[in-house]
């Protein structure tokens, strides 16, 4: 089995998603106060939902996912020190997420700083692929909501200077970023052969971003004129979209109500942005879910040029202007569009379950387990499996890497394939 690798730009792309993190957690504080000073109670209340729906969302997928892999993969200093009672208690009261952060930034440290510890490498790797999706369910239940939110208040307040489209293009390249480095997550299933290049990131970054942000526009201008409709469209969308996700039969989840939740996500993610859940062909339900969002996309932005020209808000724009707003919309989505075809056509691979690394059935019960240890210490292997060389100088100097995340890596054949 090929042996994952962990990088030092997978290093610091996990500080900067903390980082990230840390700015969220400071700009969601400060835009709450904000309401609540300008006595916005109903948008303060619509963002307190948000926030505490999105929190309650990841933290229950993080716990699953302990209970799926029978707690075998709490591995580092910072997870062991709590039990599987304070553990649950943790991911009750909001903080589970921030643990598993915890536990990357301490094995990611061991592998990229402390040279003489290699074994932390393979549960370096299992643990930010968990945290890459739970960063993208997160983006897509609170930033993305957020976002819509923010950008109604500013479109119904006619506060569109500069400084906010630039927060706007700011919040919505954040969204695109977690979506990228998601998709890194899933390049590491890659042989070396097949290792896309870095023009292939930006141009999955690029087009993520265009179709993301043009989607979020459309979403902030029916709501700034209809807002009592957004919450029936967004809710006769959704069920639609869980529909057609329940279709799927997809498989990532180790339980029925599990895979349940999980496609109500698929159907919120749908929502915003394209999301790959079946290891098959999707070309024909891409182009049927992309047409059926250019055309909401287009209906939206019809009804708030036509709202802006018969019934506008405290502010009046013209309606060349507002048909020349409208149409950019559309036309940057269907560049977006163009952008990711080119994508698929020049730098997608095309590869078969068993092309992929990892186990295709998961990792064995009795794979490789580690103990992070200290810089000097020796590290602590249970179950350990050698691939031929045994212990030198008290330490594995080789041993069989084999934590492969089975979530991610079904994610990756539905990807790639």
């Amino acid at each position: 089995m090929s042996v994952f690798k962990f990088s030092k730009v997978d290093c610091f792309l996990t500080y900067v998603g903390l980082a990230f993190l840390l700015l969220d957690i400071g700009l969601d504080t400060g835009t709450a106060v904000s309401l609540y000073q300008d006595e916005e109670y109903v948008y303060l209340g619509i963002l307190i939902f948000v926030l505490l729906g999105s929190s309650v969302l990841v933290q229950t997928y993080s716990w699953l996912w302990y209970t799926y892999d029978d707690f075998e993969r709490v591995v580092t200093k910072v997870e062991k020190c709590l039990s599987r009672t304070q553990l649950k208690a943790v991911h009750f009261l909001q903080l589970g997420v921030y643990f598993r952060h915890a536990a990357v930034v301490e094995v990611t440290s061991c592998s990229c700083i402390i040279t003489k510890t290699r074994d932390p490498v393979g549960s370096a790797v299992y643990l930010t692929h968990d945290l890459s999706m739970l960063r993208l369910f997160e983006a897509f239940s609170e930033s993305a909501p957020q976002l819509v939110l923010m950008l109604t208040i500013m479109l119904q307040q006619g506060q569109l200077d500069t400084l906010t489209v630039l927060k706007a293009l700011g919040s919505a390249s954040a969204v695109a970023f977690c979506v990228t480095t998601y998709h890194r997550s899933l390049r590491s299933f890659l042989p070396d052969k097949e290792q896309q290049p870095v023009l292939s990131s930006l141009i999955f970054f690029t087009w993520n971003f265009i179709l993301i942000f043009t989607r979020l526009v459309a979403i902030a201008l029916f709501a700034s004129v209809l807002p009592c409709f957004i919450f029936t469209h967004f809710i006769c969308c959704w069920m639609l979209l869980f529909f057609a996700a329940w279709r799927c039969k997809t498989e990532l989840m180790d339980s029925p109500g599990g895979e349940l939740l999980y496609q109500a996500t698929v159907g919120l993610i749908w929502y915003f942005n394209w999301f790959n859940v079946v290891d098959e062909r999707t070309r024909y339900k891409a182009t049927l879910y992309h047409s059926f969002i250019l055309l909401d996309i287009s209906v939206m932005c019809g009804l708030w040029c036509w709202r802006m020209h018969t019934k506008p808000p405290s502010f009046k724009i013209p309606l060349v202007y507002a048909c020349l707003i409208a149409v950019s919309v559309v036309a940057l989505y269907i560049f977006g569009l163009v952008l990711k075809i080119i994508y698929y056509k020049r730098f997608h691979p095309n590869l078969s379950k068993k092309e992929l690394k990892g186990d295709a059935a998961g990792p064995p019960e009795k794979a490789a387990m580690f103990s992070v240890a200290a810089e000097g210490d020796v590290p602590h292997i249970s179950d350990r499996s050698y691939t031929g060389e045994d212990v030198v100088d008290g330490a594995a100097s080789q041993v069989d890497t084999r934590l492969c995340n089975k979530r991610m890596r079904k994610l990756a054949e539905n990807f790639y394939s």
